[in-house]
């Protein structure tokens, strides 16, 4: 069975596309499943799901991934909600616990425990959308009222009535814990750099989280953003991919703290990956991305001609994948569109 494809534009670099309100209906208007967005230390994930909200009217609209350091849990729990009331019920609220460097640096949240505080933070989210109670939680990482401070604080609850308490929370994931981790706690998984050679890998993640909460619930969805190019040639089709890994593989994150690089190790490629990385953190960008072969693109991304694409989407029909998110915005978005979703 044909696997539903959506758009993870990702998060914005030097500006917003000045076609961007174009783009977002035609994504929509191509049948697209699902506008998904990003987030690091530059544009923000929810304005840019709003504006897409303005502008569509039936697409899904997700976060992948809202940064867990980035805001309170009743912040981004009454975001999303409102998002999902003015979008008429249509969001997905994808959440990630992000890495030492963004959290520490940028947000000024320490990391350790990130499980630990994730698990949390879900709950307190989870609260928030019930609105059966006011909020009072005293956690390890979360105090709702404050203990201290003024005394003042009192047990809330939210007064927008919430359009859908069972609002759809995911878990950006790539390690075993993690992944089992959204298995147990949230309504799905949201995948990066999946390869369907280790489906087994992460089914037992899956399994593992599911076991701890009494099996799987129906509506468990698992979305992967896939990278994607459409090109008669393959290498240079695996050209415009190569610098994206190398970005992941050797840059994002400090060395010997960066979960995408171990993502590669895992999957057998511990060498490569310490190549790239070497390469990319003394500046040789263009070395780093060369250094990757066409056969380690083609295990997490589709690659050349439409008729290949369509004969190599079927190793993720036959994984754990629910969905798909093209990775980024496209410029050849109809040839895409026309190659996987026939």
């Amino acid at each position: 069975m044909a696997l539903p494809v959506g758009v993870n534009v990702g998060h914005f670099f030097r500006g917003v596309p000045a076609d961007f309100a174009d783009t977002v209906r035609r994504i929509e208007d191509l049948g697209f499943d699902g506008l998904w967005f990003a987030e690091a230390y530059g544009s923000d994930v929810f304005t840019p799901l709003a504006y897409a909200a303005a502008v569509t009217s039936r697409i899904r609209l997700g976060t992948a991934v809202a940064q867990i350091p980035a805001r309170t849990p009743t912040a981004t729990a009454t975001t999303a909600a409102t998002l999902d009331q003015l979008s008429g019920g249509r969001v997905v609220l994808g959440l990630g616990a992000s890495g030492p460097q963004v959290s520490e640096g940028w947000h000024g949240v320490a990391y350790p425990r990130p499980l630990a505080r994730t698990r949390e933070y879900v709950d307190v989210v989870r609260q928030v959308l019930a609105r059966d109670k006011p909020l009072d939680h005293v956690g390890e990482f979360h105090q709702l009222p404050l203990r201290g401070g003024t005394g003042l604080g009192k047990p809330l609850k939210s007064s927008m009535h919430i359009l859908r308490p069972d609002l759809p929370i995911q878990l950006g994931a790539e390690g075993p814990r993690n992944v089992a981790l959204a298995a147990e706690i949230a309504d799905g998984w949201h995948a990066m750099f999946f390869s369907p050679a280790f489906d087994g890998f992460y089914r037992e993640a899956l399994d593992a989280g599911f076991a701890r909460r009494g099996g799987r619930p129906q509506h468990f969805e698992v979305v992967c953003t896939l990278p994607v190019v459409v090109d008669e040639d393959v290498e240079r089709a695996a050209d415009r991919i190569r610098p994206d890994l190398a970005l992941y593989m050797g840059g994002m994150g400090a060395r010997g703290t960066n979960f995408h690089h171990d993502v590669f190790a895992r999957m057998g490629h511990g060498e490569l990956a310490a190549r790239v990385q070497d390469l990319y953190l003394r500046g040789e960008k263009a070395a780093a991305a060369a250094a990757i072969p066409t056969s380690l693109v083609e295990e997490v991304a589709l690659v050349g001609p439409a008729g290949k694409l369509r004969e190599d989407l079927a190793r993720w029909e036959d994984t754990v994948i629910d969905s798909l998110a093209v990775q980024g915005l496209p410029a050849d978005l109809d040839a895409v569109a026309r190659a996987l979703l026939a």
